[in-house]
Order: C-alpha cells, then structure tokens, then sequence
C-alpha cells in the first residue's frame, strides 16, 4: 500500500506527514498558478518575447494545465497590446489577465484586449510611494481608488497588487489596503514581497490577518533575492492565501521571480497537493521559454536541469546499479517521467568508481578482469582531469582499448 511519502512517482520524507507537522497547514482547496511570466518574466534583463513568441509561450502554459495567464501591459507597449488581445482571442482554458497601473485610462485598454481580469499595481509603503515616485500619500490612494472602480465597472475580475507590501509596517499596510477595498474595489489582494526581503515565518504571521482583516482572497507574489521565493510562496499557501504567481523555471527581475515548477512539485510531492498541472511537460517548456528568452539555465537547476538526472560520482552510480530495476527512488526523490526528464544516467568523469566502470563495459559490451577495470578507472579520472569535463564514449573506448591491449589476459 502507497503512502503520501512514498509512491509510484516519488520518495520524499515522511516528516512532512507527521500529525505534529500536518496540523500546521491550512491549504485551501482550490489553489491556482498565476503566471507571470510574459509580463514579469520578460522583466529580467534583456529578456525580449515578440508577439508571436508570447502567443507560443501562451499555449504552452495553458496545455500544461496553468490556471491563469498574465499577458502583459497592454497601455505601454503596442505590440504587448497586439499579443494580449492574440492570447485572449484563443479561447485557452486559463483564464487571461492584463497588468496596469493604477491609471484608469489604463482599465480600458485591458477590457479591449478581451481579458477577463486585471491585475493593478501601485506601491503600498510609504516610502516607496514617496521616494520611488515621489508622490504624495493622497494622489496614490484616490488613484488606487479610483482605478480599481473603473475596472469593477468593466466588469473585469479585479486583482489589487500591492508593491513592497512587505516592507510596510503591518498596520499601516491594513489600513491602505481596507480603505482601497472600502472606498475603491477589489475581487483579490495580491502582497508582493518585491525585493524578497521577506522571511517564511512572517509570511505565516500575516497572511491570515490579512484574509481576516479583507474578507478577500489573498495571493502572493515572491522574488528570489534571498532564495526564500518558493518557501514564502508555500508558506502563504499554506496559511490559506489562494493564488501563487509564478514564471517559468524563475525568470523576473534580478534573483527572478518564483519558478512555477518548483512551487507545483513542492506541493505535489511534499504535500500531497495535486494542482492539475501536468507536470510530466514541465522540463519542455522550460526549456521551450528559456531559448525564446535566451537565458542559460544550471545545469543541476531543480527539475527542469539538463543534467539533473546524470550520474558521475561512483558511490551514487553503485546505488543506481543496485536499485534501478526494483528500487528507482532510493537514489533521487521524485521519478524522472514526472517533470518530463530523460532517465538517470551513468556518465564518466573525475568522481567516477568501480560501479561507473562496470556500468559502461556492460554498456559496450567489454569483457575485463577486475585490474583492467581499475586501470580503465584510473585512465577515465586522468582524461577528465585532462579536459575538465565528461567522457565521450568515443574517449572511453579508447581508454579502455588501450588498457586491454596494454594487459592482455
């Protein structure tokens, strides 16, 4: 019998089930995936998506099962505005969304391009408001105000995002995002944590007071300048925010914004949350948006990683030997057809062993004595030393011929 820890598809810690642990989590039932990857993704610097590169990168988020779409800027940029209204022209499943500031001219070009929601942003602290614009406190709020009544007017399914909530003082923040919802409107309160100053720990003190404060659906919105984006993201979820916003494989500005495959196999995997997306697609599209963006990943980049799945160290390769026919998930926490990887694979270079040796004279067919092997051993972690890389297959037959001749049986 299949545990949540432990089935077909991964291994992970069964910590995470603990009643002690569990008790903690308050996850609301129909979480959704808020992409932002063709309007804050396209944010990293020298990020450029044409037109007809943000319908594509459209209709790849929406075949993976992605619940919502935000398009773009429709109000800046005219040939954003002439993709937003090819993407909600589509007729995708998600539902698309149009970014504006808080300007309700801004409102009417969103309605134009056929989009179901806004997403409208306005700083929330004061100092950005003051500094970062340099306006007054009054002009931000009868704008946010103020725009936030033109779009419920619309009809458009109003999202208010507040930037660097995070860096407000709490009850300042209740205060200007009450009177928004009092006096203006909003459908959602996204808190964007804008320069990823924000700890987990916080996240799960707040979030609550502010679903309890609004009587709103709360989303959120991370950034990865500390590395907290994900854990933030599942933080929030956890204590009953609704809405992740997410880009592909992390792009954004600066550190990038929340990878989206990161947030949905966490809570696939780690707690058992299915969010509909299809995950078995996600190293496809990450790699689909990354050459159209032009941005070179890690190679042992979580998930999506090119060589993610190969294997050098010896110790590792043994296990892999031992245990991939009967026992995959000994050696890696979630099977590889899950997130649309190619197999584990043995591969050859300094911190190769006995077992790595093995493994690719089976592979090629080559019959050796155990010395042989250690010969070919010591030849492989010399040639790797020698071109600070793997092995080809072509470099260790040689390596291999050359030993068998050199100690014939």
């Amino acid at each position: 019998m299949q545990e949540p820890w432990k089935t077909d598809k991964w291994f992970i810690s069964p910590w995470n089930y603990l009643p002690e642990v569990a008790k903690n989590s308050a996850f609301g039932k129909n979480i959704k995936i808020h992409d932002v990857t063709l309007r804050d993704g396209e944010q990293q610097t020298a990020v450029v998506f044409r037109r007809e590169e943000k319908v594509a990168i459209a209709k790849k988020l929406d075949s993976l099962g992605v619940h919502r779409i935000e398009a773009g800027m429709p109000a800046v940029s005219a040939p954003d505005k002439a993709a937003i209204s090819d993407i909600a022209a589509l007729g995708l499943k998600a539902e698309i969304f149009g970014f504006a500031r808080c300007i309700p001219s801004e409102v009417k070009v969103i309605k134009e391009c056929g989009c179901k929601g806004i997403v409208i942003e306005i700083p929330a602290s004061d100092h950005m408001i003051q500094n970062g614009y340099g306006w007054p406190i009054e002009r931000a709020m009868k704008a946010s105000i103020e725009t936030t009544l033109a779009a419920k007017e619309a009809g458009l399914y109003t999202v208010f995002f507040t930037i660097d909530a995070t860096r407000t003082e709490l009850n300042r923040f209740l205060e200007i995002v009450e009177m928004v919802a009092t006096e203006g409107h909003m459908d959602a309160l996204t808190i964007a944590d804008t320069v990823g100053g924000t700890t987990p720990d916080a996240i799960r003190y707040v979030v609550p007071k502010v679903i309890e404060r609004l009587k709103k659906p709360v989303e959120i919105h991370c950034h990865q300048d500390f590395g907290l984006g994900v854990a933030n993201t599942l933080a929030a979820l956890q204590v009953g925010a609704s809405v992740a916003h997410t880009t592909v494989t992390g792009l954004g500005e600066r550190a990038g914004n929340v990878p989206m495959e990161d947030v949905v196999m966490s809570l696939l995997c780690l707690y058992g949350k299915d969010l509909g997306i299809k995950t078995e697609h996600f190293v496809e599209v990450s790699r689909f948006v990354m050459e159209l963006a032009k941005v070179t990943q890690p190679p042992n980049r979580p998930i999506v990683g090119e060589r993610l799945y190969d294997v050098e160290s010896g110790i590792i390769a043994g296990w892999v030997r031992l245990c991939r026919e009967n026992n995959p998930l000994e050696y890696v926490p979630f099977a590889p057809e899950l997130v649309g990887q190619k197999p584990v694979n043995i591969v050859l270079g300094k911190n190769s062993g006995p077992p790595s040796i093995q493994e690719w004279c089976e592979k090629m067919g080559i019959t050796a004595t155990d010395e042989q092997k250690m010969a070919m051993l010591m030849g492989v972690k010399a040639k790797s030393f020698e071109k600070k890389d793997l092995l080809t297959a072509d470099e260790f037959k040689a390596i291999a011929e050359s030993v068998l001749q050199a100690q014939p049986v």
